[in-house]
C-alpha cells in the first residue's frame, strides 16, 4: 500500500472512527484501525464488535492494499504533525511507515484478514430522513436509557417505524422519554428495533444539522449512512416494554408553568435534597406550586411559584433529576405537567408541541 495526501485529508476519516476504538482490548486487532486503499479511495474502519464505523475519502492511491495499525497511536501522530504538511503512508515489511517532512514513524501492523468486518446486513427496511430530525429524536430521549441494567433491553433505545412516523423511546424503568418525527415516505407495517447505548451515543456524535441520513434496518444490525461515513451497529435482541401502556391516558389535572422559572426553582430546591435519592415534594394548589426538599442532615428547602392550575390539591414526590432532564429537553417557554393522582406517573410535555413526551414515576417521601 502506498499513498500521499495532506495531513488533514488522512486525519479526518481517522477522527471519524476513533470513538469506537479502545486502547486495551481482549483481541489486539480491535485496538487497530483498518486502512483500505482501493479504487481511488482510502477507507478507515474501527470496531468494538458491537459498533462499526467506516469513513472514506477520495485520494490518489499509488499502490493498493489493506493493513491494520494501532488506532490511537496513528491518530496521535497525525495530530502532532504540522498543519498542511504532506503525508506519505507506505507498507514496508509488515510495518506502516508514515513520512511527513523530516519526520518518519514506523508502526506495527496486523494483517487485514484478522480484522472483523460486518457483512451485508440484509436490510428489510430503508428509511431516509434529515440528519437534524434524527439527531433531535436521539437528543430528546437518550438520557432516559438505562445504564448496565440486568434487563439488557433497557440499555438502549427503541426505534419504531409505523405509517409515516419514526419514533424513539427510552426508559430505565423509573422514567420514559418518547419523541417522534414525520417520515417523507410512509412505511408498511410496524417495525421495532433496539439500538444499544453505545451505538446511540456514537450516532449522536456523528449526526449534524445539514443533509440526509439513510437508515437501513436488518434482522441483527442497523446501518446509517451519513455522507462518507457508514455506521453499523448490532441490535439488542429482546422485547421492549409496551411503552404506550405507561403513558398516562387520564391525566386531567394539568399544571401550566413557565419552563425556565420552574427549572430554576427545582434546581434551587434540589440543593438540599437527599444526595442519593434526589427526592423532592410537590404541593400543588390552585395557581400555586410549592416545592420542598430535605436531607438526612435535617436541612430543608422550600420554594414557591405561581402556575396555572385549577384542580384539587395534590401532594406528590418525584426524583428531581428526572423532572429536570425532561424540562431541559423540552422546547418552548411553557410546559405542561399532567397528573392523575398522588400515586400515578406524571406526563411532562411542551405546551405548544406534543411530539416529545416524558413520563416520570412518583416516589414515596
Amino acid at each position: 500500500m502506498k499513498l500521499t495526501a495532506s495531513r488533514e485529508e488522512i486525519l479526518t476519516p481517522v477522527q471519524n472512527v476513533i470513538g469506537v476504538v479502545e486502547r486495551r482490548q481482549t483481541m489486539p486487532v480491535l485496538s487497530n484501525v483498518l486502512l483500505s486503499a482501493r479504487d481511488g479511495k482510502l477507507s478507515v474502519t474501527g470496531t468494538d464488535l458491537e459498533v462499526e464505523l467506516v469513513s472514506s475519502i477520495s485520494l490518489n492511491i499509488a499502490a493498493q492494499g489493506d493493513i491494520t495499525v494501532p488506532g490511537r497511536k496513528f491518530l496521535d501522530i497525525l495530530r502532532a504533525l504540522p498543519e498542511g504538511v504532506t503525508v506519505t503512508l507506505s507498507t514496508e515489511s509488515d510495518r506502516l511507515v508514515v513520512r511527513a517532512g523530516r519526520s518518519r514513524f514506523t508502526l506495527s501492523t496486523l494483517a487485514a484478514a484478522e480484522f472483523p468486518l460486518v457483512d451485508e446486513i440484509n436490510a428489510q427496511q430503508v428509511l431516509k430522513l434529515p440528519q437534524a430530525a434524527f439527531k433531535r429524536l436521539m437528543d430528546k430521549t437518550h438520557f432516559s436509557m438505562a445504564q448496565q441494567d440486568v434487563r439488557y433491553y433497557l440499555n438502549g433505545m427503541l426505534l419504531e417505524s409505523e405509517g409515516g412516523t419514526l419514533r424513539a423511546v427510552a426508559t430505565d424503568g423509573h422514567r420514559l422519554a418518547l419523541c417522534e418525527t414525520t417520515l417523507s415516505a410512509r412505511v408498511t407495517g410496524k417495525q421495532q428495533v433496539i439500538l444499544p447505548r453505545k451505538g446511540v451515543l456514537e450516532l449522536q456524535r456523528m449526526l449534524g444539522e445539514e443533509g440526509e441520513v439513510e437508515l437501513a434496518v436488518g434482522t441483527n444490525h442497523v446501518r446509517c449512512t451519513i455522507g462518507e461515513i457508514r455506521f453499523t451497529s448490532k441490535l439488542i435482541d429482546g422485547r421492549f416494554p409496551e411503552y404506550s401502556r405507561v403513558i398516562p391516558a387520564r391525566a386531567n389535572r394539568v399544571i401550566d408553568a413557565d419552563r425556565s422559572t420552574l427549572k430554576q426553582s427545582l434546581s434551587r430546591t434540589a440543593i438540599l435534597s437527599n444526595e442519593k435519592f434526589r427526592g423532592i415534594r410537590l404541593n400543588i394548589k390552585p395557581n400555586l406550586l410549592t416545592l420542598q426538599a430535605h436531607n438526612p442532615e435535617q436541612e430543608e428547602a422550600e420554594d414557591q411559584l405561581e402556575v396555572s392550575y385549577a384542580g384539587e390539591e395534590i401532594e406528590i414526590g418525584f426524583n428531581v433529576t428526572y423532572i429536570l432532564d425532561a424540562l431541559s429537553a423540552i422546547e418552548g417557554d411553557r410546559v405542561h405537567i399532567a397528573l392523575t393522582d398522588a400515586n400515578s406517573s406524571c406526563l411532562v410535555t411542551a405546551a405548544a408541541d406534543a411530539d416529545a413526551k416524558y413520563v416520570v414515576m412518583p416516589m414515596r417521601l
